[in-house]
Protein backbone atom coordinates (compact mmCIF):
# COMPACT_ATOMS: atom_id res chain seq x y z
CA UNK A 1 0.00 0.00 0.00
CA UNK A 2 1.56 3.21 -1.30
CA UNK A 3 2.07 5.56 1.64
CA UNK A 4 -0.65 8.59 1.77
CA UNK A 5 1.78 11.72 1.30
CA UNK A 6 3.14 10.20 -1.51
CA UNK A 7 0.52 9.54 -3.97
CA UNK A 8 2.11 11.80 -6.81
CA UNK A 9 4.18 10.10 -9.38
CA UNK A 10 7.88 10.42 -10.20
CA UNK A 11 9.57 9.81 -13.35
CA UNK A 12 13.60 9.22 -12.38
CA UNK A 13 16.13 10.14 -15.40
CA UNK A 14 18.85 8.47 -15.22
CA UNK A 15 18.05 5.84 -13.52
CA UNK A 16 20.11 3.08 -14.78
CA UNK A 17 23.35 5.31 -13.71
CA UNK A 18 24.83 4.80 -10.82
CA UNK A 19 23.59 7.50 -8.79
CA UNK A 20 20.40 7.27 -10.57
CA UNK A 21 19.82 3.01 -9.42
CA UNK A 22 20.84 4.59 -5.96
CA UNK A 23 18.25 7.26 -5.95
CA UNK A 24 15.47 4.89 -6.70
CA UNK A 25 16.73 2.71 -4.43
CA UNK A 26 16.08 4.78 -1.38
CA UNK A 27 12.82 5.94 -3.29
CA UNK A 28 11.20 2.59 -3.24
CA UNK A 29 12.40 2.51 0.63
CA UNK A 30 9.75 4.99 1.10
CA UNK A 31 6.85 3.36 -1.10
CA UNK A 32 7.18 6.19 -3.41
CA UNK A 33 5.61 6.04 -7.15
CA UNK A 34 8.65 5.59 -9.46
CA UNK A 35 8.75 5.73 -12.88
CA UNK A 36 12.22 4.85 -14.02
CA UNK A 37 13.29 6.42 -17.99
CA UNK A 38 15.84 3.29 -19.39
CA UNK A 39 16.73 3.37 -23.36
CA UNK A 40 16.22 0.31 -25.84
CA UNK A 41 20.02 -0.01 -25.69
CA UNK A 42 19.97 0.27 -21.86
CA UNK A 43 21.96 -2.69 -19.97
CA UNK A 44 19.21 -5.45 -19.89
CA UNK A 45 20.60 -6.21 -15.47
CA UNK A 46 20.26 -2.52 -14.69
CA UNK A 47 16.41 -2.58 -16.30
CA UNK A 48 16.15 -5.73 -14.45
CA UNK A 49 17.09 -3.98 -10.87
CA UNK A 50 15.13 -1.19 -11.10
CA UNK A 51 11.85 -4.08 -12.00
CA UNK A 52 12.99 -5.58 -9.23
CA UNK A 53 13.21 -3.00 -6.37
CA UNK A 54 9.49 -1.91 -7.72
CA UNK A 55 9.90 1.07 -10.27
CA UNK A 56 7.48 1.14 -13.38
CA UNK A 57 9.86 1.17 -16.70
CA UNK A 58 9.24 3.67 -19.74
CA UNK A 59 11.24 3.86 -22.74
CA UNK A 60 12.62 7.65 -23.82
CA UNK A 61 15.33 9.64 -24.69
CA UNK A 62 16.72 12.84 -23.38
CA UNK A 63 17.78 13.53 -26.98
CA UNK A 64 14.33 12.57 -28.36
CA UNK A 65 11.69 15.41 -27.22
CA UNK A 66 8.36 13.77 -28.65
CA UNK A 67 9.43 10.31 -26.38
CA UNK A 68 10.29 12.82 -23.41
CA UNK A 69 6.33 14.48 -23.91
CA UNK A 70 4.82 10.96 -23.71
CA UNK A 71 6.53 9.71 -20.61
CA UNK A 72 5.48 12.56 -18.79
CA UNK A 73 1.76 12.13 -18.75
CA UNK A 74 0.38 11.49 -15.39
CA UNK A 75 3.89 12.23 -13.97
CA UNK A 76 3.75 15.11 -11.12
CA UNK A 77 7.66 15.33 -10.19
CA UNK A 78 11.07 15.06 -12.00
CA UNK A 79 14.37 13.99 -10.80
CA UNK A 80 17.13 14.23 -12.90
CA UNK A 81 20.45 12.58 -12.39
CA UNK A 82 21.40 12.22 -15.91
CA UNK A 83 24.66 12.77 -17.53
CA UNK A 84 26.33 11.82 -20.45
CA UNK A 85 29.93 12.23 -19.07
CA UNK A 86 30.26 7.90 -18.13
CA UNK A 87 28.15 6.96 -21.41
CA UNK A 88 29.67 5.23 -23.90
CA UNK A 89 26.65 5.24 -26.29
CA UNK A 90 26.66 6.81 -29.84
CA UNK A 91 25.00 9.97 -30.21
CA UNK A 92 25.51 11.13 -26.16
CA UNK A 93 27.69 13.89 -25.76
CA UNK A 94 28.05 17.17 -23.66
CA UNK A 95 25.82 19.28 -26.48
CA UNK A 96 23.07 16.47 -26.83
CA UNK A 97 22.39 15.08 -23.36
CA UNK A 98 23.70 17.65 -20.58
CA UNK A 99 22.84 20.92 -22.66
CA UNK A 100 19.97 20.40 -25.23
CA UNK A 101 18.40 16.85 -24.14
CA UNK A 102 17.93 18.43 -19.97
CA UNK A 103 16.57 21.49 -21.79
CA UNK A 104 13.81 19.47 -23.53
CA UNK A 105 13.05 17.91 -20.18
CA UNK A 106 12.57 21.13 -18.50
CA UNK A 107 10.43 22.26 -21.27
CA UNK A 108 8.68 19.64 -21.44
CA UNK A 109 7.98 19.46 -17.88
CA UNK A 110 6.95 22.96 -17.27
CA UNK A 111 4.60 22.22 -20.34
CA UNK A 112 2.49 18.91 -18.82
CA UNK A 113 2.17 20.88 -15.32
CA UNK A 114 4.86 18.99 -13.42
CA UNK A 115 4.98 20.26 -9.78
CA UNK A 116 8.39 19.47 -8.51
CA UNK A 117 11.70 19.44 -10.50
CA UNK A 118 15.32 17.94 -8.93
CA UNK A 119 18.35 18.56 -10.55
CA UNK A 120 21.71 17.21 -9.68
CA UNK A 121 24.33 19.63 -10.58
CA UNK A 122 27.85 20.41 -9.85
CA UNK A 123 29.04 23.16 -7.23
CA UNK A 124 30.35 26.73 -9.42
CA UNK A 125 33.68 26.11 -10.66
CA UNK A 126 36.49 28.25 -11.32
CA UNK A 127 36.66 29.28 -15.27
CA UNK A 128 34.45 27.65 -18.44
CA UNK A 129 34.54 24.48 -19.58
CA UNK A 130 31.16 23.14 -21.53
CA UNK A 131 29.94 20.43 -18.34
CA UNK A 132 29.36 23.30 -16.40
CA UNK A 133 28.35 25.32 -19.49
CA UNK A 134 25.26 23.01 -19.82
CA UNK A 135 24.73 22.97 -16.13
CA UNK A 136 24.23 26.48 -15.33
CA UNK A 137 21.74 26.77 -18.74
CA UNK A 138 20.07 24.58 -17.49
CA UNK A 139 19.81 25.84 -14.08
CA UNK A 140 18.79 28.85 -15.11
CA UNK A 141 16.04 27.12 -17.31
CA UNK A 142 14.31 25.56 -14.14
CA UNK A 143 14.79 28.47 -12.01
CA UNK A 144 12.85 30.79 -14.61
CA UNK A 145 10.34 28.16 -15.03
CA UNK A 146 7.35 27.86 -12.90
CA UNK A 147 7.97 24.78 -11.39
CA UNK A 148 8.99 24.45 -7.87
CA UNK A 149 12.41 23.19 -7.74
CA UNK A 150 15.32 21.88 -5.78
CA UNK A 151 19.39 22.44 -7.54
CA UNK A 152 21.46 19.72 -5.76
CA UNK A 153 25.21 20.72 -6.54
CA UNK A 154 27.13 17.96 -4.96
CA UNK A 155 31.08 18.18 -5.19
CA UNK A 156 33.43 15.26 -5.66
CA UNK A 157 31.87 11.76 -5.20
CA UNK A 158 34.22 9.75 -3.67
CA UNK A 159 33.41 6.67 -5.21
CA UNK A 160 34.44 7.97 -8.58
CA UNK A 161 37.50 10.36 -7.47
CA UNK A 162 38.56 7.85 -4.91
CA UNK A 163 38.87 4.69 -7.15
CA UNK A 164 40.93 3.05 -9.49
CA UNK A 165 38.94 4.80 -12.41
CA UNK A 166 40.70 8.03 -11.67
CA UNK A 167 43.46 6.58 -10.90
CA UNK A 168 43.02 6.57 -6.73
CA UNK A 169 44.16 2.71 -7.08
CA UNK A 170 43.68 1.53 -3.49
CA UNK A 171 43.89 -1.77 -4.45
CA UNK A 172 47.46 -1.73 -5.13
CA UNK A 173 48.23 1.38 -3.01
CA UNK A 174 48.87 3.47 -6.12
CA UNK A 175 47.45 7.46 -6.37
CA UNK A 176 47.32 10.04 -8.72
CA UNK A 177 47.09 13.36 -7.61
CA UNK A 178 46.36 16.10 -9.49
CA UNK A 179 48.15 19.28 -8.45
CA UNK A 180 50.66 19.51 -5.11
CA UNK A 181 46.82 17.74 -3.30
CA UNK A 182 47.24 19.83 -0.42
CA UNK A 183 44.26 21.98 -1.15
CA UNK A 184 40.78 20.43 0.77
CA UNK A 185 37.97 19.06 -1.23
CA UNK A 186 34.58 17.94 0.78
CA UNK A 187 34.66 14.08 -0.93
CA UNK A 188 30.79 13.24 -0.48
CA UNK A 189 29.37 9.83 -0.74
CA UNK A 190 27.27 8.69 -3.54
CA UNK A 191 24.49 7.48 -1.59
CA UNK A 192 24.49 10.51 0.69
CA UNK A 193 23.64 12.54 -2.78
CA UNK A 194 21.20 10.07 -3.14
CA UNK A 195 19.60 11.06 0.46
CA UNK A 196 19.54 14.49 -0.20
CA UNK A 197 17.56 14.28 -3.45
CA UNK A 198 14.67 12.34 -1.82
CA UNK A 199 15.04 14.59 1.73
CA UNK A 200 14.18 17.62 -1.00
CA UNK A 201 10.64 15.93 -2.03
CA UNK A 202 8.26 17.38 -0.76
CA UNK A 203 10.51 19.86 1.64
CA UNK A 204 9.78 23.39 2.20
CA UNK A 205 13.53 23.80 3.07
CA UNK A 206 14.07 22.44 -0.05
CA UNK A 207 11.57 24.57 -2.36
CA UNK A 208 13.74 26.74 -4.66
CA UNK A 209 16.95 26.17 -3.55
CA UNK A 210 20.31 25.81 -4.91
CA UNK A 211 21.94 23.64 -2.05
CA UNK A 212 25.83 22.84 -2.44
CA UNK A 213 26.53 19.47 -1.28
CA UNK A 214 29.50 18.17 0.40
CA UNK A 215 30.65 15.59 2.93
CA UNK A 216 31.38 16.03 6.86
CA UNK A 217 34.51 17.49 6.20
CA UNK A 218 37.05 18.79 4.09
CA UNK A 219 40.20 16.91 3.31
CA UNK A 220 43.26 17.03 0.74
CA UNK A 221 44.30 14.23 -1.46
CA UNK A 222 46.95 13.88 0.49
CA UNK A 223 45.03 13.61 3.93
CA UNK A 224 42.79 11.22 2.05
CA UNK A 225 45.91 8.98 0.97
CA UNK A 226 46.80 8.65 4.80
CA UNK A 227 43.62 7.67 5.64
CA UNK A 228 43.79 4.74 2.98
CA UNK A 229 47.27 4.09 3.98
CA UNK A 230 46.14 3.81 7.60
CA UNK A 231 42.73 1.50 6.33
CA UNK A 232 45.06 -0.77 4.60
CA UNK A 233 47.74 -0.94 6.46
CA UNK A 234 50.10 -0.27 3.44
CA UNK A 235 52.30 2.80 1.85
CA UNK A 236 51.31 4.57 -1.26
CA UNK A 237 53.22 5.21 -4.24
CA UNK A 238 51.91 8.89 -5.47
CA UNK A 239 51.96 10.05 -9.03
CA UNK A 240 51.38 13.73 -9.49
CA UNK A 241 50.28 15.69 -12.38
CA UNK A 242 51.24 18.84 -12.05
CA UNK A 243 48.32 21.95 -12.95
CA UNK A 244 50.67 23.01 -16.28
CA UNK A 245 50.34 20.20 -17.41
CA UNK A 246 46.35 19.87 -16.39
CA UNK A 247 45.72 23.23 -18.09
CA UNK A 248 47.52 22.11 -21.54
CA UNK A 249 45.27 18.82 -21.00
CA UNK A 250 42.75 21.20 -20.94
CA UNK A 251 43.59 23.23 -23.92
CA UNK A 252 44.72 20.60 -26.01
CA UNK A 253 41.76 18.40 -25.49
CA UNK A 254 40.09 17.26 -28.49
CA UNK A 255 36.44 17.27 -27.66
CA UNK A 256 33.91 18.84 -24.49
CA UNK A 257 34.34 15.60 -22.94
CA UNK A 258 38.15 16.04 -22.52
CA UNK A 259 38.16 19.59 -22.07
CA UNK A 260 35.41 18.94 -19.02
CA UNK A 261 37.63 16.12 -17.19
CA UNK A 262 40.21 17.84 -17.55
CA UNK A 263 38.65 21.07 -15.98
CA UNK A 264 37.31 19.23 -13.55
CA UNK A 265 40.79 17.58 -12.32
CA UNK A 266 42.25 21.32 -12.12
CA UNK A 267 38.96 22.31 -9.94
CA UNK A 268 40.48 18.95 -8.02
CA UNK A 269 43.46 20.72 -7.74
CA UNK A 270 42.59 23.72 -6.32
CA UNK A 271 39.98 22.42 -3.70
CA UNK A 272 36.67 22.09 -3.21
CA UNK A 273 35.36 23.00 0.44
CA UNK A 274 31.90 23.32 1.00
CA UNK A 275 30.16 24.46 4.54
CA UNK A 276 27.33 22.18 5.50
CA UNK A 277 26.45 23.64 8.83
CA UNK A 278 23.44 25.29 7.68
CA UNK A 279 22.28 22.91 5.07
CA UNK A 280 22.81 20.32 7.77
CA UNK A 281 20.92 21.96 9.93
CA UNK A 282 17.63 21.59 7.68
CA UNK A 283 18.38 18.40 6.30
CA UNK A 284 19.32 16.42 9.52
CA UNK A 285 21.21 13.48 7.32
CA UNK A 286 24.25 11.59 8.54
CA UNK A 287 27.44 11.87 6.13
CA UNK A 288 29.59 9.14 5.03
CA UNK A 289 33.30 10.03 6.32
CA UNK A 290 36.75 9.54 4.28
CA UNK A 291 37.82 7.31 6.66
CA UNK A 292 34.49 5.37 6.44
CA UNK A 293 34.76 5.20 3.22
CA UNK A 294 38.67 4.13 3.25
CA UNK A 295 38.18 1.50 5.62
CA UNK A 296 34.87 0.16 3.87
CA UNK A 297 37.11 -0.04 0.60
CA UNK A 298 40.59 -1.95 2.18
CA UNK A 299 37.79 -4.76 3.88
CA UNK A 300 36.50 -5.46 -0.03
CA UNK A 301 39.98 -5.23 -1.39
CA UNK A 302 41.25 -7.74 1.27
CA UNK A 303 38.30 -9.49 0.87
CA UNK A 304 39.01 -10.31 -2.95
Amino acid sequence: MKNSTTDSSILLVGATGYLGMEVCRQLMTTNRNVTALVRSTSAAEKVNALKQMGAKIVEGDLKDITSIKKVLNGITKVISTASSTISSQAGDNIQTVDNEGQINLVDSAEASGVSQYIFVSIPPMTGEFPLQTAKRKVENKITASKIAYTILQPSFFMEAWLSPMIGFDFPNAKATIYGEGKNKISWIALHDVAAFVVASLENPAARNKKLQLGGPEALSPLEVVALFEKAGNKKFNLQHVPVEALQAQQKGAPDDLGKSFASLMLAYASGSEINMNETLKAFPLKLKTVSEYAMQMSQISQAV
